[in-house]
């Protein structure tokens, strides 16, 4: 940001301007108006005097004013033409109205040129989310008509393909649905129309039940999951459906970009600042630093032939941001190519357990944007 000097570019006006004679010319005419009814003498002392004044107010006006009116002229030009990079710092105000017009002309460029930028990359943003919805949308939709049109053309009656077929466009449907919901879900969260409600509840109890559901998953990748966490480890704050769909997805991507016989490790343990840390950690294919910044933007994938052949959306981790962002918290993210990954976030503890039935809701909206 540009910042402001403490007087004018040292750029003098022509000697000609406009404003400075007009304003001369005035002054001039009503002086030797004045000189009619003040003295009595010949005519050369009245113009002599009127034609003082003038040269007297042309040379304060070019001085003063011309100055700094042309600044504002080629910082509006400027801001019209969107040149902000060359855009002419003007000293800060000090009681001089001129002084506040250029001033209040330059911070309007500053703020033109904020918006400007801030409207670009929403552009752009808008841009690439459009083109990754269609991509996302593209291959299973050719997929179930592929499949279709075959089945149609006389496959139907082949009973050593037809089941396969169906079954694919089956997988494929699904994912549309799963990206539907996912797409939905965001929106939800986003605009505040999916309400969350803060109350304390048992983190324990809750992960032994996400370990539970998606034993089988990891079973069939040939994975380990388990859990750590102290059976004193006391009660969280927070939404508890949002906080378990936010632990599933963190452990569901850690099952499906593991390697085969790999661990997946919940692990939780009271923070010295009263908070509860949540840990997911595996030793699967890890994450290269130069992506780890954009892992929880909306369809980003590491690896997009591997990510689509897994059956994930792309949306998961952006769910899981924006949840947590609605709880004032932050995705903390630790990878090491070919070591494995931790994704982990913190709860309040809630020391001294609140009355029943004690909810408190929590804006769905709320954007930390810590996370990355």
């Amino acid at each position: 940001m540009t910042t402001a000097p403490s007087s004018f570019p040292d750029e003098r006006p022509p000697i000609f301007s406009r404003v400075t004679l007009k304003t001369a010319a005035t002054v001039s005419a009503a002086m030797l108006v004045m000189t009619l009814f003040i003295l009595d003498g010949p005519w050369h002392i009245r113009f002599l005097i009127a034609g003082g004044a003038g040269l007297a107010t042309y040379v304060s006006v070019w001085t003063f004013v011309t100055p700094r009116i042309q600044h504002a002229i080629r910082t509006l030009r400027q801001i019209r033409q969107h040149e902000f990079d060359k855009l002419e710092a003007a000293p800060r105000p000090t009681g001089d109205e001129m002084r506040e017009l250029v001033w209040e002309v330059f911070r309007t460029g500053q703020k033109l040129e904020g918006e400007i930028q801030d409207l670009k990359r929403m552009e752009n943003y808008r841009r690439e989310f459009i083109g990754n919805v269609s991509h996302e949308l593209k291959t299973p939709i050719f997929s179930v008509q592929g499949f279709t049109e075959t089945l149609l053309d006389g496959a139907v009656d082949d009973s050593s393909v037809n089941r396969s077929f169906l079954k694919k466009i089956m997988r494929n449907v699904n994912r549309l649905d799963n990206l539907a919901r996912d797409l939905s879900e965001i929106a939800r969260i986003e605009t505040g129309e999916l309400e969350m409600s803060a109350e304390p509840f048992n983190l324990r109890s809750l992960v032994q039940g996400v370990v539970e559901s998606l034993e089988i998953k990891a079973e069939n990748k040939n994975v380990t999951l388990q859990h750590r966490l102290p059976e004193n480890l006391p009660l969280v704050h927070g939404d508890r459906e949002r906080i378990r769909q936010v632990i599933v997805n963190l452990c569901d991507n850690a099952i499906k970009y593991n390697r085969e016989g790999g661990h997946v490790e919940i692990i939780g343990r009271l923070l010295p600042s009263n908070e509860v840390k949540v840990s997911v950690a595996d030793d699967g294919l890890g994450v290269s630093p130069e992506h780890i910044p954009r892992l929880t933007e909306r369809f980003y994938r590491v690896d997009k032939s591997r990510s689509r052949s897994q059956g994930g959306t792309g949306l998961g981790l952006a769910i899981v941001k924006h949840i947590l962002s609605a709880h004032d918290r932050e995705l903390m993210i630790e990878s090491t190519p070919g070591s494995g990954s931790t994704f982990g976030f913190t709860l309040p503890a809630v020391l001294d357990e609140e009355p029943p039935g004690r909810r408190a809701s929590i804006p769905a909206h709320a954007e930390g944007q810590r996370a990355s």
